[in-house]
């Protein structure tokens, strides 16, 4: 999987105005809707580990899985700072991760499939999800939409700044035939002395189409798929730009 090495140190400061508990209020209608109620869930793709502790708060025993070890440093501090030592953490890889048994639900938030950019990637990484949910068991995650690679993403440049003056520039690369966007990152951090620190990254992300996920889905074992537009539960348009989507594991 892909590094996060240089965005890890601006990650949460840049992410300030994600609303994690609309997000986690969406998760737990789901679990209402789909007659779910999970003591245990896994959060796949947990980065800094926000949403685990959100969950956790709600009363959920969470376990959070990520490739990136300074995205989990974050999260092991999040965790100690906020008294909440039982939350386990593991570095794993999205495609090859191993847990110590089942869970009642899993989630995958802010678009980490997207970073499944392989052929066989995303049935691999369904394949576990499913193998490690309990029967009935929901799986919910989201993805960026083909709207929003073409239309926002594109070869388009961006620069974002955070509160306390950190900033991260990017320069997108969409290519319509492989379906595959390249980020060029540049991030800048506000040393002590007033000068800033550098560090470069590339990423790249795969545009999934609705009817591919939904095959998949299908493979792994997914039955009773939902796609929606927003974290209201209102229905996508031709110009959503995220989906969340919905699945129960069929055993």
């Amino acid at each position: 999987m892909q590094s996060y090495e240089a965005l890890s140190r601006v990650y949460d400061r840049l992410m300030d105005e994600v609303d994690y508990a609309a997000i986690a209020d969406f998760y737990e209608r789901v679990f209402r809707n789909y007659n779910v109620i999970p003591s245990l869930v896994l959060d796949l793709g947990c980065g800094t580990g926000r949403m685990t502790l959100e969950l956790a708060r709600r009363g959920y025993d969470m376990i959070g899985v990520d490739a990136s070890a300074q995205m989990l440093s974050a999260a092991f501090e999040r965790k100690y700072e906020a008294q909440m030592p039982d939350i386990l953490f593991l570095q794993q890889d999205m495609r090859a991760f191993e847990l110590y048994g089942t869970v009642g639900a899993v989630v995958s938030t802010l678009d980490c499939m997207n970073y499944l950019t392989e052929q066989g990637d995303l049935d691999r990484c369904l394949s576990l999800v499913h193998n490690y949910l309990d029967p009935d068991g929901v799986f919910i995650f989201d993805v960026n939409t083909p709207y929003k690679f073409e239309h926002v993403y594109g070869d388009n440049a961006y620069i974002l700044e955070s509160e306390d003056g950190d900033y991260c520039g990017w320069q997108n690369g969409y290519d319509a035939t492989t379906r595959l966007c390249s980020f060029s990152l540049s991030v800048f951090t506000r040393e002590a002395d007033g000068r800033f620190a550098r560090a470069d990254e590339e990423q790249t992300e795969r545009c999934y189409a609705k009817e591919e996920l939904t095959a998949a889905l299908t493979r792994a074992g997914f039955a009773d798929i939902s796609f929606f537009g927003d974290t209201d539960g209102s229905a996508p348009t031709d110009t959503t730009e995220r989906w969340y989507i919905a699945a129960r594991c069929k055993k």
